[in-house]
């Protein structure tokens, strides 16, 4: 459908001027919202009329930080157990993306896709890691984003830690996808690097002066451990943030992962750098690594944002956690509720929003239409002061019955949309899992 109207829908905007609009209808031409106004004035146009009644229109969701090719390890449980997070890295993951062929890595990406768009997210920003298949692995992924129909930002994570060849092989899959990207409406790209503790002075001067070149952001893990920090200071003689900054690589469109063993000084160099932590709190509690403190990554200023660590799909899931786990962290029942919900609500559209433009992740006139429909009747006053509790406690448990991105109908009473032979596809995903698990 190219111009259709949704109609009779209460509205959550994301945006802080009006959060909610009861009863609106918005009209959708060429991918994207022309206009919203109260249902009655939008009843005359000629074009097909979608109902919303009983349901809530919101932005399609934003994960800003997520594996694609992890999907695959789902159930294994040949890796050897682990007493920290390192021995997490060598016992599971770094053996694991070792052995992911090319068809892994597709496979494995539109399967994530294809449950995420179940989970109403619409956008992904992903960051990959296949070191003996590096060359064309991002063209895999972007082909399994396209198959979807959903958008993501794309990089690879180049490391040392595999040797200098596939680090060099990394480096050209970033700038390879760097170019072939720049115009692509749906894609995105930025430069991934594992994490500084895996990088050498040499890498991250090498890295810095094509990020430079090409103006491109970066996507890094930083801090996540405390072990992270420790090694840098031993080897460096610098913390991680400091480090990364004097290579010139951190800028107003980076990402920092976790960020959960940063200090107040780290954390006002991204602020003053406008650059972006993104807390993953279910993967941190998961590998025992402690709780990002975003209460006070926001006090100074910090773009805080959300994502999953391909630890789920589900961004609402997500968020609930992160407010538990910020009530744990600052010892407070009452602490962190807008910290957290703001992750979601402008952390994240603020982020991709410097990749895809201005209103992306809101329901705004002008904006993407990428939104979802969630089946959800209130029980309680929903309006503009109540819906981000809604959001957290009623919304986040409700059935998502759509999925809208570009404009196109992904999913609708939550049946996938797409021209796909999923059941074709899951089959092949259980062979390649098998098989993978045998060279584990």
């Amino acid at each position: 459908m190219e111009r259709y109207i949704v109609k009779n829908a209460n509205i959550l905007t994301f945006v802080a001027e009006q959060p909610y609009l009861d009863a609106h209808s918005i009209l959708v031409e060429d991918g994207k919202i022309s206009r919203i106004a109260p249902s009655p004035e939008l009843e005359d146009e000629q074009c097909e009329h979608v109902d919303a009644h009983g349901m809530i229109l919101m932005p399609g969701l934003i994960n800003a930080h997520h594996h694609f090719y992890s999907t695959l390890v789902t159930g294994l449980g040949k890796a050897a157990p682990s007493k920290d997070f390192n021995e997490v890295l060598e016992n599971l993951w770094w053996r694991l993306d070792k052995k992911l062929a090319l068809r892994d890595t597709y496979i494995s990406a539109l399967i994530s896709a294809l449950n995420a768009i179940r989970k109403g997210c619409t956008t992904i920003i992903d960051h990959h890691a296949s070191p003996y298949a590096i060359t064309g692995s991002l063209q895999q992924v972007a082909q399994a984003v396209k198959d979807a129909g959903i958008r993501a930002n794309l990089c690879y994570e180049v490391s040392d830690r595999d040797g200098q060849q596939r680090c060099e092989e990394g480096i050209a899959e970033n700038m390879s996808f760097i170019k072939s990207s720049a115009d692509d409406p749906q894609l995105k790209a930025l430069f991934g690097m594992h994490a500084a503790f895996t990088l050498s002075d040499e890498s991250l001067s090498k890295i810095s002066r094509l990020v430079q070149e090409s103006g491109c952001g970066t996507h890094i893990h930083a801090a996540e451990a405390d072990s992270d920090q420790r090694y840098n200071i031993e080897h460096y003689g610098k913390r991680v943030v400091e480090r990364l900054r004097d290579h010139g690589l951190i800028n107003r469109q980076s990402i920092l992962a976790h960020g959960v063993h940063l200090n107040p000084k780290e954390m006002m160099i991204v602020a003053e750098q406008g650059a972006a932590i993104v807390t993953n709190p279910q993967s941190n509690l998961n590998n025992a690594v402690g709780i990002a403190d975003i209460c006070k990554m926001r006090e100074l200023g910090v773009t805080v944002g959300l994502g999953t660590d391909a630890m789920t799909v589900n961004m609402l899931e997500e968020l609930r956690v992160g407010l538990w786990a910020q009530h744990l962290k600052q010892c407070n029942p009452s602490a962190g509720f807008m910290e957290i919900a703001s992750t979601l609500i402008t952390g994240n559209p603020g982020i991709a929003q410097k990749y895809w433009g201005k209103q992306h992740g809101t329901i705004a006139e002008g904006a993407a239409a990428d939104f979802i429909l969630v089946d959800y009747d209130p029980h309680t006053p929903l309006n503009a002061d109540t819906w981000i509790g809604h959001l957290i406690y009623g919304i986040s448990q409700a059935r998502i019955e759509a999925t809208v991105c570009r404009g196109d109908f992904l999913m609708w009473e939550g049946e996938l949309l797409l021209n796909l032979d999923e059941a074709e596809l899951r089959a092949e995903s259980r062979e390649l899992a098998a098989a993978l698990w045998d060279r584990f």
